[in-house]
């Protein structure tokens, strides 16, 4: 149902039962799933791919050319997967020749006034509190939760399950599972909470912190902590999952508290 208001180019791509509300635009090149809604004053650019039953609030602007010198007009998208929110005044930025596209996930909720910038690849179920800001070319894994006002440095890796408080700067890579808070950014605890939400055990749960134990409380450097943990503990999906995440990362893992500010 498009509003007569509304401008919709006639190259888009819209399914039958997408509603379109007053004052928004729709360029040239963008794809709309089924059972989406636009909210008005909303700017939907050249290269969108969004998902089906998507809610996308007035302001938000969608798949804007990257805020980057380097980029050349090149062909990008943003994609943005099923049942995925995204509030008033966002905006995400499509890809560069980098990876060519900016994506977000399915099932994820982007509060107001957050930004999204190029290349940056967003898992499923990902949860942005306001004026939550990603730079370009950062990975977020699944289930992250960013709490309000975070920034994240380009380049930077969120590791799935982790949650980071509100007004965090994050300019070094966050393992998976973990709650990461204080300035500079430092581990704090495992994520206890999220994790027992989505099912975790008591004995899994008991199994990450103690691997994390290792890693960020005994006084070990990463690559000796790592080569214990892979020696002295089970091999399961998780600790393999922490394991490669801590050697592939290319800025280096968040630090341990100290408890010096």
């Amino acid at each position: 149902m498009n509003q007569p208001l509304a401008y919709v180019h006639p190259g888009a791509k819209i399914a039958k039962n997408v509603v379109i509300e007053p004052f928004t635009t729709i360029h040239n090149n963008v794809e709309i799933g089924e059972g989406t809604w636009i909210g008005s004053n909303v700017t939907i650019m050249e290269g969108a791919r969004i998902g089906k039953n998507c809610r996308i609030f007035p302001g938000a602007v969608i798949s804007a050319e990257p805020q980057d010198l380097k980029f050349d007009g090149e062909e990008t998208t943003a994609e943005i997967g099923d049942n995925t929110t995204i509030r008033e005044c966002v905006t995400i930025n499509r890809g560069t020749k980098d990876r060519y596209r900016t994506v977000i996930g399915k099932n994820c909720l982007i509060q107001a006034y957050s930004h999204i910038a190029h290349d940056c690849v967003v898992g499923d179920n990902c949860i942005f509190s306001n004026s939550s800001t990603l730079a370009g070319h950062v990975t977020v894994g699944d289930f992250v939760v960013l709490a309000g006002m975070v920034a994240v440095h380009q380049f930077c890796t969120i590791g799935s399950h982790s949650f980071i408080t509100g007004g965090t700067l994050v300019r070094k890579d966050v393992p998976p599972y973990i709650k990461a808070a204080r300035e500079p950014i430092s581990y704090v605890g495992i994520n206890s909470v999220g994790l027992r939400r989505r099912g975790f055990d008591s004995d899994k749960i008991r199994e990450i912190q103690n691997i994390y134990r290792v890693l960020y409380q005994q006084n070990y450097n990463n690559s000796q902590a790592i080569e214990l943990i892979e020696t002295d503990m089970e091999a399961t999906p998780e600790r393999d999952e922490i394991i490669q995440f801590v050697r592939n990362s290319s800025r280096g893992i968040m630090k341990g508290y100290t408890g010096i500010y």
